[in-house]
C-alpha cells in the first residue's frame, strides 16, 4: 500500500523537472532572441555612425565655393517728375534703346491726379512688369526736376512713391542719381526786370 502513493510522488516529481527543464529552455530562447535583436540594432547604429563620418570627412575634403548670386541684366531708369506729371522711362544700361514708358496720364482719367503718388505707384509696377518681361534684375535711377531757368530744381511728388513700388517688388537699385539740368547763367529769367509783380 505504501509503495503506490511513493511512486505517483516520484512521478509527480520527474514532471515537475521536465517542466522546470522545459520552462529553462523557452526562457533561454527567447534570452538568446532578445540578444540578437539587440545586437542588429547596435550593428545599424554603428552602420549609420560611419556613414555620417563618411559624409562628414568628404565634405571636409571637398573645397568650399562661395555662393554667388547670378547676376542679371541692368537697367536705367529715368524718373522725369514735375508738378504735372510723372514720366518713367526704362533704358538698357547705356540709354541707347528704349524698353518701356509709362506715364502717371497713361494711369488715372483725371489730369489734377497725373502727378499725384498713385499714379506713380501704378506706373512703376507697369515698368518692373516690362523689366521682368526682358530679365532685368537691377537698375540705376536717374531723377530728373523740370529745372532750368523757370523750372523749379526739386521734383515732384511723385518720385519717392514711384522708387518705395519699385524696391518692395524686389528688383535691385544700384545707384540714384539727381539729373536735375542746372542753369549757369546763359539766359536771362523770365519776370522783367523788377522780378514777379504778386
Amino acid at each position: 500500500m505504501d509503495k503506490k502513493p511513493k511512486e505517483e510522488s516520484e512521478a509527480k516529481k520527474e514532471e515537475k523537472k521536465k517542466d522546470v527543464k522545459e520552462k529553462k529552455g523557452s526562457k533561454k530562447v527567447s534570452e538568446t532572441h532578445k540578444e540578437k535583436e539587440v545586437k542588429e540594432e547596435v550593428k545599424e547604429e554603428v552602420k549609420e555612425i560611419e556613414k555620417a563620418e563618411e559624409e562628414k570627412t568628404e565634405a571636409e575634403a571637398k573645397p568650399v565655393k562661395a555662393h554667388k548670386k547670378e547676376a542679371g541684366m541692368m537697367g536705367l531708369l529715368h524718373i522725369y517728375s514735375s508738378k504735372n506729371n510723372t514720366i518713367l522711362h526704362l533704358t538698357d544700361i547705356t540709354g541707347a534703346e528704349t524698353i518701356a514708358i509709362k506715364s502717371g496720364g497713361q494711369i488715372v482719367k483725371s489730369q489734377r491726379e497725373e502727378s499725384s503718388p498713385y499714379a506713380a505707384m501704378q506706373a512703376a509696377t507697369q515698368i518692373v512688369a516690362a523689366m521682368n518681361e526682358k530679365g532685368i534684375t537691377g537698375i540705376h535711377i536717374k531723377v530728373r526736376a523740370p529745372g532750368g531757368h523757370n523750372g523749379p530744381k526739386y521734383p515732384g511728388k511723385g518720385v519717392q512713391a514711384a522708387i518705395r513700388a519699385i524696391s518692395r517688388s524686389g528688383v535691385q537699385i544700384g545707384r540714384i542719381e539727381d539729373v536735375t539740368p542746372i542753369p549757369y547763367g546763359g539766359c536771362r529769367m523770365k519776370g522783367g526786370k523788377r522780378g514777379r509783380r504778386v
